[in-house]
Order: C-alpha cells, then sequence, then structure tokens
C-alpha cells in the first residue's frame, strides 16, 4: 500500500511541475498576478508529492519488500539499517529520485525565501525550475522507474554493491547531489533574467547564496568521495581523475568562478554576461556529470552501469536545457551592458583572472575525460587518458591561480595600487620561501613539488591572515576583526583552506613511501622510519560478509604506536571481494596498510604506505567548506537582504 501511495505521489508531483512551468511563465508574460502567485503553492505541494514518494522507496528498503524489483536488486534482509537506507540512492532508479526531490527541494526554498524578489522574476524562476523537474519526473517515469513491482517475489534480495556498503559513501550522494542540483537554481535564475532582460546588482546578491550553498554541498560531496577512495578501495590514492570524480569536479570549479563573477556584478554592474554564461555552464557540466555516469559510455569504478537509451535522454535533456539556454544568452547578450568601469589593475580585474584560469581548467578536465570517446567514436582509435595528462595539463593553472590569489583578494576595487598591496604582503611572501627552502634542503629526494606545494600553502594561508590583519587599520585595533562581516572571515577560512589542501597534495605526492611484499607471521620489516609486524590473521565474519583480518602492530624507534587490522572481505551474496584498508591516523603522516592474498610457501602479500600530510588534503576541504558556510550566515547574502532597497535601481537591459 505504502509503495502504490509513493508512486501516485510522483505521478502527482510530475502532473503539479507542468502546471507550474506553464501556469506562471505565461503569468508573467501578461503580468497576470493571479497566474504568477501559482508558482508558490505549487512549488511547495510539489516538493511535498515528491518527498511523500521518496519516503515510500526508503521505507521499502528498510522493511525489505522484495516485491520491488528495485529493492531486490539492491539489498538484502541480512544488510545492516545504516546500508539499507542508503541502498534507496545506492542504484540509478533511487538516485534520480533523489535527484529530483533535490530540484524540488530548491524551488521551494526558492519559493520560501524569495519574497522580496520581483513578482515576474520569482515566477519566472519558478517555472524554469520546474521545467527542470518535469524534464527529471518524465526520465523516471518513463524510463527508470523505481517503483515496479514483481509478479513472483523472491524470498530475498541481491544485496547492494559491497563498495558502497560504507559510511563515506552512504552520505557522499546526497551531499553531491545538494551541489550538482543546486546549481540548477543558479541556472533558473539566469534564465529568468535572460527573459526579462535584467541583470543587476540586486540579481547577483539574490543568485550568490544559492551559488555559495551548492558550492559548499559540492565540496562537502567531492571530500568524502575522495576520503572513501582513499580508505575502501586499497589503491592507496586520493584521487584518480576518474571519469566520475571529474564529473563532480569540473562543475565545482564553475561554481567557484559564478561565485566570484557575482561578486563583480554585485559590487561593480560588471561582467554581467560572463556571470550569466557561467551560471549556464556550471548547470551544464553538472548535466554533463550526469550523462557521463548514467550512459555507459565511459567506465568507472563507481558509475551506474545502464543502458544507452536512458544515457541518450539524458543527452536530450542537456541539449534542451543548456543549448536552449545558451540561444537565449546569444540573443540576448548584447543587452547586458555593463554599467561599472574599472582599471586594469583593480580586484575586478583579479577576479576576472580568476574565473579565466578556473573556467579554463574544468574545460582542461573536460577535454580529458571525453577525448578517448571522441577518438573512438571518430579516428576508430582506443585512448587511454591518465593521471599524467591530467596532472600536466591541469596543475600549471592552479598554481597560477594559488599565486594570485592573495594579491587580488587585497587589492581595492575600480582602481588600485599593487605596490601598496605587495608590501602589505611581503612578510607572508618572505616566509612562504623560507619554509619552501627549509623543506628542500630536510627532503632526502630532491623533487621539486614537494617544496612548491608548501610554498603555494604558506603563501595562500599567510595571504588570507594578512588580509584579516590589514582590517585592523593603522592603529591595529583587534575590535574591528570582530566586526568585520561574516562573508569576509568565510572568504579568508576558505582561501586558507585552499592553501592547506595543496600543502597536503604536495606534500603526499612527491613524499610518499611503498613497500610491497610477501610478509611471514611474528616477522618485523622496515617501511620509511617504521617498523611493522604481523601478528596474526584470522577469519572473522561480519553481519552479511566473511572477512580475512590481520593484525599488524607498527613501530617508531621500537615503540608501538599503533595496532591495525586490515581485511578482504566476501559478501557471498553478491559475490563480490572489497579490500578494506587500515589506516593509523596522525597529523603529520599516515601509515596505511592494505592484507593480500595468502602464499603457497607460506606468508600474506602486504601492501604498507606512508602518506605524509595525507589529512591535511581533507582537513583543507572541511576548512574551504566552512568558510563557505561562515558566508552564507552574513545577512548580506541571506536570499531576501537588501532587495527591496535595490530592486527599484535595476534598469532594463532594452
Amino acid at each position: 500500500m505504502v509503495t502504490e501511495l509513493g508512486h501516485f505521489a510522483l505521478i502527482l508531483a510530475f502532473l503539479v511541475a507542468i502546471v507550474q512551468m506553464v501556469v506562471p511563465a505565461i503569468g508573467a508574460h501578461k503580468r497576470w498576478s493571479g497566474w504568477m502567485a501559482v508558482a508558490e503553492p505549487a512549488a511547495t505541494i510539489q516538493f511535498i508529492l515528491t518527498l511523500l514518494a521518496f519516503g515510500a522507496l526508503t521505507h521499502a528498503f528498510i522493511v525489505s519488500d522484495f516485491s520491488l524489483r528495485l529493492v531486490v536488486l539492491n539489498s538484502h534482509s541480512a544488510k545492516p539499517m545504516l546500508y539499507k537506507i542508503s541502498g534507496t540512492w545506492g542504484n540509478h532508479e533511487g538516485s534520480m529520485l533523489l535527484w529530483v526531490l533535490i530540484v524540488t527541494l530548491f524551488g521551494a526554498m526558492a519559493a520560501w525565501f524569495g519574497g522580496n524578489l520581483p513578482p515576474t522574476l520569482r515566477a519566472r524562476v519558478l517555472s524554469v525550475q520546474s521545467a527542470i523537474a518535469v524534464a527529471f519526473f518524465a526520465f523516471i517515469l518513463f524510463t527508470s522507474n523505481p517503483f515496479l513491482r514483481l509478479a513472483v517475489p523472491p524470498f530475498d534480495g541481491q544485496d547492494l554493491n559491497p563498495l558502497l556498503q560504507d559510511p563515506g559513501l552512504a552520505f557522499h550522494p546526497p551531499f553531491l547531489y545538494l551541489g550538482y542540483v543546486g546549481l540548477s537554481i543558479c541556472f533558473s535564475f539566469a534564465v529568468a533574467a535572460l527573459i526579462e532582460g535584467r541583470v543587476d546588482a540586486a540579481w547577483a546578491r539574490w543568485v550568490r547564496p544559492w551559488t555559495l550553498a551548492a558550492w559548499v554541498f559540492l565540496t562537502i560531496g567531492i571530500a568524502l568521495g575522495s576520503w572513501w577512495a582513499y580508505y575502501e578501495l586499497g589503491w592507496g590514492g586520493f584521487w584518480f581523475w576518474d571519469p566520475v570524480e571529474n564529473a563532480s569536479f569540473m562543475p565545482w570549479l564553475f561554481a567557484a568562478a559564478l561565485l566570484h563573477s557575482a561578486i563583480v556584478v554585485e559590487k561593480r554592474e560588471s561582467l554581467k554576461s560572463w556571470t550569466i554564461l557561467l551560471a549556464i555552464l556550471a548547470f551544464g557540466f553538472s548535466l554533463i556529470g550526469t550523462f557521463i555516469v548514467r550512459s555507459g559510455l565511459l567506465t568507472s569504478v563507481h558509475a551506474f552501469a545502464n543502458d544507452p537509451e536512458r544515457g541518450v535522454f539524458i543527452l536530450g535533456i542537456l541539449v534542451f536545457f543548456t543549448g536552449g539556454a545558451l540561444m537565449l544568452f546569444a540573443a540576448r547578450a548584447n543587452a547586458m551592458q555593463a554599467k561599472g568601469v574599472f582599471g586594469l589593475v583593480s580586484r575586478e580585474s583579479a577576479l576576472v583572472a580568476n574565473n579565466i584560469l578556473l573556467a579554463v581548467s574544468s574545460l582542461v578536465v573536460f577535454v580529458g575525460t571525453m577525448w578517448p570517446l571522441v577518438a573512438e567514436m571518430f579516428l576508430d582509435r582506443k585512448l587511454s587518458v591518465g593521471p599524467p595528462f591530467f596532472n600536466s595539463a591541469f596543475t600549471p593553472f592552479m598554481l597560477v591561480l594559488g599565486l594570485i590569489l592573495p594579491v587580488g583578494a587585497m587589492l581595492p576595487w575600480k582602481r588600485a595600487k599593487v605596490g601598496r598591496v605587495i608590501r602589505a604582503l611581503a612578510p607572508a611572501f618572505v616566509i612562504a620561501v623560507l619554509l619552501a627552502a627549509l623543506v628542500w634542503t630536510m627532503q632526502t629526494g630532491r623533487t621539486i613539488l614537494g617544496p612548491v606545494g608548501v610554498f603555494l600553502g604558506a603563501w595562500l594561508v599567510g595571504g588570507a591572515l594578512t588580509d584579516l590583519w590589514s582590517r585592523t587599520g593603522q592603529n591595529r585595533d583587534i575590535g574591528r576583526l570582530l566586526r568585520l562581516p561574516r562573508a569576509d572571515w568565510g572568504k579568508s577560512v576558505a582561501h586558507g583552506g585552499l592553501g592547506i589542501t595543496m600543502v597536503g597534495v604536495a606534500g603526499l605526492m612527491a613524499w610518499q613511501v611503498e613497500d610491497i611484499r610477501v610478509a611471514n607471521i611474528g616477522e618485523r620489516f622496515e617501511v620509511g622510519s617504521y617498523e611493522l609486524e604481523l601478528i596474526g590473521v584470522e577469519q572473522v565474519r561480519g553481519p552479511n560478509y566473511f572477512s580475512t583480518m590481520a593484525e599488524v602492530a607498527v613501530y617508531d624507534d621500537g615503540v608501538e604506536v599503533a595496532h591495525l587490522y586490515p581485511e578482504k572481505r566476501d559478501y557471498p551474496v553478491a559475490k563480490m571481494p572489497t579490500t578494506e584498508a587500515a589506516i593509523d591516523y596522525k597529523f603529520l603522516r599516515d601509515v596505511y596498510v592494505v592484507i593480500g592474498d595468502p602464499q603457497d610457501g607460506g606468508g600474506w602479500v602486504m601492501r604498507t604506505y606512508i602518506k605524509p600530510l595525507a589529512n591535511w588534503i581533507w582537513g583543507g576541504s572541511i576548512l574551504m567548506a566552512l568558510g563557505g558556510l561562515i558566508s552564507l550566515t552574513d545577512r548580506r547574502f541571506r536570499v531576501a537582504a537588501g532587495a527591496k532597497k535595490t530592486t527599484a535601481k535595476a534598469v532594463p537591459a532594452e
């Protein structure tokens, strides 16, 4: 009964979405206030109905309702409760329902908190947002219905992919989708503004909180996925330039560019066309990511393997929305004249450079991701584009971005004297150079990667601290820091987090120690500056798996510092093994141990890594997300803040 109600709610939500797409758009065009007012209750009803449908599907997973085809394929009665719940979105159909739920959530939030938006703009935003929902409702109902029943239910299910039975993967998709789909509301604002022919400071102030929220969620989602890959897959790495990883990274880069570009529109009424284009591309690349994951054209360890017909449907959605928005942009771009004039040396110019670096680096990732497919389709050649290409092509853009970011963050608007900013940043620069020189002299290998990463990280952190210190004024009034807008604090925290992540990435790549050997029980061996001993191996039974668990002691200067338990798990229902790395986390390094197969001559294969500064990667990511959250609490960036004051100043573009 619950399942049927969920299916019925999903169909009703689809119908409500059609009404919300059509009626407010006509009302805005005709200036009929009654028709425009339909958007608000429709957005709320649409969200509630979709939430009911998602709740019904979740209920089916929790109670192990094996009359539902999706539950049979992705669950099992012996599975822990957390993974029964996460199994709801650990598959194609359920994750698409989560996707459209978040689309309706953002639409409802725009209705709830957009009270100070101009009525026509608000109606058009909600209409465009509902059009996106209509497309995905149709995709779910006609190609990927999660509520399909089985005539003869089996006794038990086939279990969820064991790689997804992990806390990191339980929370990774919802955060990632909140970021992916959060960019849809930025897209809706951009298309609505193009239809109205009106882009001004008020529009930028409305769109910035949505962009910031989407960017924060994407940051958390990407960090969770990276951390999961690090400890779960047993490869010892945090980023593999996998197509699905790239699919989330590209919109993150565009969202970062959009966030900075919207600042220029808000402060200086410049870069209007560019900001609109970034809003279109950010969501467009989210749709490209969805296509990559679900079309089956590109293989990945965590892609959804589905038939190409579904990929064609998603491709159609991508072409319709992105292509249609770009055509509208081409028709309206000349009308969006910039009002603010700024000099070559100014914060505006620095933000333009920031935008170019982020956008081009995202396009580089896109080319590297799609080139094997293009080569196979049009050149009849099978090519593989791996980490060497991405590292060499992408890294230079991040190096330049790291160099200019502290300077650009401190430049005044309109016209600036760069010498004054450089003098203020001189101590931070000197400290960064000295730290890099110290690392160069201390490291045993003569790779330049580690010192360069330390320099950039120290430069970014020092620049963020210098920016805050400069706000104390000539009298160094510390109390002024407490009165700073939260957005300024958020900016400094996020920039500092980027610097810490850069140090972590460079340190891990430059100084990692790897050891692969056959270890005998009771034998000690050296890895880097540590000694390890395989104490024993035993068979352990889990709730829905069997495990080969090793016990490993780690010694530093003869003193035991850690006891680790790496595992090899076998899931009999799914008939799939997994590797569970054991990691001793410390501030400056990780000791990472993986147990392999037994050998005929005795002993076990063991892989051991010493990973310097690994935790700094995710610590920096946490700081970046925290910086975004701090900025979101700034009253100036709330959706309705100041809207009534600035709306009256908006001038139609034509």
